[in-house]
This record gives structure tokens, C-alpha cells and sequence, in this order.
């Protein structure tokens, strides 16, 4: 159906015209994540075939001849890499949401598709490749030790797996150019880490070793094209994650780039020459900034042509075509061809062209919380802000070690369009922001964290935005949790909460975490606490235990297969609520894991939370039946 034809109802009953239908806004992209491969001959991307998300390809110097080559008619396909051949693309698949990702390849030329890992129960991890080596890449496979990745050489075309590496317990490795196994992460008792080095085949030896408060933001990226420097984003020593050359010989580091206030959040390096060329970060809009005069020029033409937030989002192995993609947070996401030689983009396509001039805009803010901490985040308006104050949802990401962005966010347009005000917030224990800012939020679950958002919620009604009355708050993942803990702990600010895979219960939650996680424990507890030790404390924090304190209506959704928040944390506190005599809506996915990949659960889902805001915020909803 049209969207002239679709209809709003008002919570009071009144109806007006849509302006977004959902399945504009949740429905699959057009286009998504393009990429050329490393040739430069192919460009491919994930669209719709038949109604699912597969993998799509064409000539990179041509509009014609575009063909799907998958046919995938289950969860869809979201992801892909070249395989280093330019001949197949190599894409992670798991089994109805359950994370144990096998890893395919795709025939270019014929379309063949073959499971690379078929290990039941296995996690597939891509650990290294280079594209100046094309016959092989490196693989991690959990099969020997699921809580260990095991290192395997994998010869993409005939499938033989050789494993090159026992985990001596690592997190992760880097390869050299040559493909060798030459760094890797030891995570540490205390919940620091170590990077070790090694000559080819060699002995491991630490080259720098960083308190917990530096380990989640100390990742060793590559080597330089002669092995001798190692690069490594850290914030050793700083506040800020930067980016520094470590010798590896010396220990000696050259900062590369830096921000005082901001993490380093991503890097291109060049494929042939292993030097990095620019280096982002994440402030209210994302910044750029180029490592190399070249580059400079390339991203002053590039800045030219869009004003969204540019990235690179891939390079062929000369380094003379980009995929760049323009990211906006109140339009879809433009992408292009950019010819690095003669400075001229090709349009390639939007990955929501239907909602192009129908989005509000998305504005920075910032506040001052009760003790002080400055924190920042988002504000989304309904279009024309037909009155004041307005009915609100406090909209909370993941993670929580996650931040929420200047994007395009369906759900951010989604509540703005049926009328409510829509408030992101980084709260402490968010990245980006430097290492003591994330650190503020150790321990703080059902804390400072939740008085953040809280002080969030007291910014916007004293600054008349928001109707004290009709405030209403959703998340997943620790955004669920964070809907569960407003209801258990500030039941009186909030007017509703939606949970999806939230957990309900710390406790429980840190004893169920997926094997794969168990190197990181040690991070885990000190971030968030320790069942074995101090059981009482995170009860205390539990919405689970609190469910006597509940008193507003929830919308509670699982994924019976998630490996992260397991089906568990849900059924226990519905299981509390129905005892209790305040029954919260459940709707459980039996084919979903850690969030909702089919698009008629999504459809399902979305439908039914914005029926129940509109019966208890007031606000606006599309019937099911439209």
C-alpha cells in the first residue's frame, strides 16, 4: 500500500495522514554496504532478492548487469568481505540467530556457494588476510576449545584448513604481510592486556602491557610493510584513544594522531604499503582527519560533494578506486565510486531512497549530570513540534561499552514521526569519549548510569521539551535492561517501558555468557561485577528483584536462540509479573537470537510498540492491519 493511502490513529482515537509507514522505515534497505574488490574490477552489496537480504554484484564502470548470488531465504545475509581473488565474497552465516557463524564463499563467476567451516556448534572468525596474497586467508575456529579460537590457513578456492596456531589463550592476532602470526592480546587476571610480539614462528614476548582501564581500548591493527612497527590504537597514557606506531623491537611509540577529547574510532591504512592514510573520530558529527598530504586533497574534493559524514568504506588493492558512502542522519545513505586519479565520484545509490526529504532533524546535545559529568547526546523532534511539552521516549543503545551516533537511525524517525520527542544519551560507561568517561560507568549498572539517563529525562522538561506525564523509555541488549531497571527503580518518571532481550537479572546473566566470551571475564567482573563475590550487590541493581516496585505497563521481547542474553532473563521476570499480578505483553521469537533479523518480526514487533506507546503516551500509530 502507498504511503498517500496509509493512515495514523492518535491514542485518543483521532486519525490523520501517515507520513512514514513502517514498512518504509523497518523494512529491508534498497542498497547497503557496497564494497569493490581488491582488482578493482567488481563492486559488490547487500539488497533484497526475493524479499531477503542477499549478496548482489556487477562491473564497477557499469549500471548494467547487476545480479544477486545468493539466494538465501532465511534470516538474510547483513555482511560480506572480498575474498583476496577478487573471485569469491566470504560472508559469516549462524543457525537461526544462535552467533556460531559458519563462514561461506560465493563464486563470482558461477555463483557457487560452499560452507568453508561446516563444524556444528563452531564459531568462524575472519582473523587476517592481505590482498597482495591471494590464494589464502587466516580463519579462528573455536573448535578444539570453545572458550579459544584456533588459528587456520585457509586456501579460499579448494577449502583445505590448516591449522598454523594452538590459542595460547588470546583475544585476538594481527598478521604481518606475509600472512605470519606475529602479535596477538593476552587478556590479564587483573582485566588488563598485554600485546605480544614474536618473530615468524618465534617465541611470544610482551611489548606493551596497559592497566584495565586502557584494555578495552587497546587493539593492535597491523604491521608496517617490513614487520618492524606495529600499529595500535591505546590510550596508554592518555585519556583519549590515539593512534601510535609501536617498535617492536625498542617498545618505543611515535604518536600517529590524537585527539584530546575524542577515541580514535577507525583507521584506513593502505593495502599495499601497510602506512596508515586517515584516521576518525566520533564528536558530535564524525571528523576526519588525513595522515598524508594525497589524502588531504582526496577528502577536501570528496567534502565537496555531500555534507554528510564521509567514510571510506572500501579500497581496491591499488588504492585508486574508493567506495565512499555519505552518511546522514536525517536522509539515507549516498554512495559512490571515487576515482582517486582524476578526483571524480559516480553516484552509485541510496540505501533508503523512499525516506529521502521525509526525516527530522537530528540535534547534538549536551548536559551537565547531578555530579557533575558532562554528557552528550541526541535530541529528535516530531516534525514541526506541533506543541510543547511534548510525549517522550528516552531511546537508550547497547553495549553499554557502545555510543550513539549522528546516523540515520530508523527507530530515532520512527517515534519523532508518530509525535514523540526522542531523546538518545551517552551515559557514562558510553566510548568514544576518552577512557575515564567510559571507566565512570564501571559498576554503575542500575547507577550512575541509569541517574544519567535520568538527568537526561530532568534536562529535557525543564527546558520545556518534554511533558513530565508522558515519558516512556526502550532499549535492547543493555538498552533493554535499562527499560527494566527505569521501571524497577524510577517507576514514577517513567509511564511505560519496552525491553528487548534486556537483561532482568546481573547475576544470571554473567554465569550464562557464551564460552567464546570467558577469556574477557576478568574485564567483565570488574566492569560490572562479580556473582561469586558479590551476589548481594548485584541483585540490588537486578530489576528481577525489584519487580514488587513495578508498577507501569511493559512490552517485554526475546529471541529464544540469543546466545548473549539467554531466553532466561526474559521468563524469569514475566514469570515474577504475572505472579504478582501485573502481567507484562511478552512476545517471544522462536527463530530470532540477539535482536530481530526477519523482517516480518520486525514488522511484528514494531507494530505492536508503537500500539502500546500510543495507549499509554498518547501518541500516534499505524493499525496493523494497513
Amino acid at each position: 500500500m502507498t504511503s498517500t493511502a496509509q493512515h495514523l490513529k492518535m491514542g485518543a482515537g483521532n486519525v490523520i495522514p501517515s507520513v512514514i509507514p513502517r514498512a518504509d522505515l523497518f523494512g529491508n534497505p534498497e542498497h547497503t554496504t557496497p564494497s569493490i574488490s581488491p582488482d578493482g574490477r567488481w563492486l559488490a552489496w547487500v539488497a533484497p532478492h526475493e524479499g531477503v537480504l542477499n549478496l548482489w554484484v556487477r562491473p564497477v564502470d557499469t549500471d548494467d548487469d547487476a545480479r544477486p548470488l545468493t539466494a538465501d531465504r532465511d534470516r538474510g545475509i547483513r555482511e560480506c568481505t572480498w575474498a583476496p581473488d577478487s573471485d569469491h565474497l566470504l560472508y559469516p552465516r549462524d543457525q537461526g540467530g544462535d552467533e556460531n557463524s559458519h563462514l561461506y564463499a560465493v563464486s563470482v563467476a558461477s555463483g557457487d556457494v560452499r560452507d568453508l567451516t561446516p563444524f556444528d556448534g563452531v564459531k568462524a572468525v575472519v582473523i587476517a588476510q592481505d590482498l597482495q596474497i591471494t590464494e589464502r586467508v587466516l580463519v579462528g575456529l573455536n573448535k578444539a576449545n570453545p572458550h579459544l579460537h584456533d588459528v587456520y590457513e585457509l586456501h579460499v578456492a579448494t577449502g583445505e584448513l590448516v591449522k598454523v596456531l594452538d590459542n595460547p589463550g588470546f583475544l585476538g592476532f594481527v598478521a604481518d604481510s606475509q600472512l605470519n602470526l606475529r602479535a596477538g592480546v593476552r587478556p590479564n587476571q587483573d582485566g588488563g592486556r598485554t600485546i605480544m610480539v614474536r618473530e615468524a614462528g618465534g617465541e611470544w614476548r610482551p611489548v606493551l602491557t596497559v592497566d584495565p582501564i586502557d584494555a578495552l581500548s587497546t587493539v593492535p591493527l597491523g604491521f608496517d610493510g617490513d614487520g618492524l612497527r606495529l600499529l595500535v590504537m591505546t590510550s596508554a597514557d592518555v585519556n583519549a584513544t590515539r593512534l601510535v606506531w609501536i617498535d617492536v623491537d625498542s617498545g618505543e611509540h611515535e604518536v600517529v594522531a590524537e585527539d584530546p577529547t575524542y577515541d580514535v574510532e577507525s583507521v584506513l591504512t593502505d593495502a599495499a604499503t601497510k602506512l596508515p592514510l586517515m584516521a576518525s573520530f566520533q564528536r558530535d558529527r564524525l571528523h576526519t582527519q588525513a595522515l598524508d598530504p594525497e589524502i588531504k586533497r582526496d577528502l577536501d574534493t570528496l567534502a565537496a560533494l555531500d555534507d554528510g559524514d564521509l567514510h571510506v568504506v572500501s579500497a581496491d588493492r591499488a588504492n585508486a578506486t574508493w567506495v565512499v558512502s555519505y552518511i546522514h542522519a536525517d536522509g539515507p545513505t549516498a554512495s559512490y565510486v571515487y576515482d582517486r586519479a582524476t578526483g571524480r565520484a559516480r553516484f552509485l545509490f541510496h540505501d533508503h531512497p523512499r525516506l529521502a526529504g521525509r526525516l527530522q532533524e537530528v540535534k547534538p546535545f549536551r548536559f551537565t549530570a547531578r555530579d557533575g559529568l558532562e554528557v552528550h547526546g541526541y535530541l529528535t523532534f516530531p516534525a514541526g513540534i506541533p506543541e510543547k511539552p511534548l510525549p517522550t521516549v528516552l531511546l537508550v543503545h547497547g553495549g553499554p561499552g557502545a555510543r550513539d551516533t549522528w546516523r540515520l537511525n530508523p527507530e530515532v524517525q520512527w517515534l519523532a514521526d508518530r509525535g514523540y520527542l526522542c531523546i538518545q544519551v551517552n551515559f557514562r560507561g558510553s566510548t568514544g569519549y576518552g577512557k575515564a568517561f567510559t571507566a565512570a560507568g564501571n559498576r554503575e549498572w542500575g547507577g550512575k548510569m541509569h541517574t544519567d539517563l535520568l538527568d537526561a529525562i530532568a534536562f529535557a522538561v525543564e527546558s520545556g521539551y518534554a511533558d513530565p506525564d508522558r515519558i516512556g523509555i526502550y532499549g535492547a541488549s543493555y538498552g533493554g535492561y535499562a527499560a527494566l531497571a527505569g521501571a524497577a527503580f524510577s517507576p514514577g518518571v517513567f509511564r511505560c517501558a519496552i525491553s528487548l532481550c534486556g537483561p532482568s537479572n546481573i547475576e544470571t546473566l554473567l554465569r550464562a555468557i557464551p564460552p567464546y566470551w570467558t577469556p574477557m571475564i576478568a574485564e567483565m567482573y570488574r566492569t560490572v561485577g562479580n556473582p561469586d563475590t558479590e551476589p548481594d550487590r548485584l541483585r540490588k541493581r537486578s530489576p528481577f528483584w525489584h519487580v514488587n516496585d513495578i508498577t507501569i505497563p511493559l512490552l517485554i521481547v526475546q529471541g529464544a536462540n540469543d546466545p548473549r542474553v539467554p531466553q532466561a532473563e526474559s521468563d524469569q521476570i514475566v514469570a515474577a509479573l504475572r505472579g504478582k499480578g501485573l502481567p507484562p505483553e511478552y512476545l517471544l521469537f522462536d527463530d530470532e537470537g540477539h535482536g530481530l533479523a526477519r523482517p516480518g518480526n520486525r514488522m511484528r514487533f514494531y507494530a505492536r510498540a508503537e500500539r502500546f506507546l500510543a495507549e499509554h503516551l498518547d501518541g500516534q500509530y499505524e493499525p496493523e492491519s494497513a
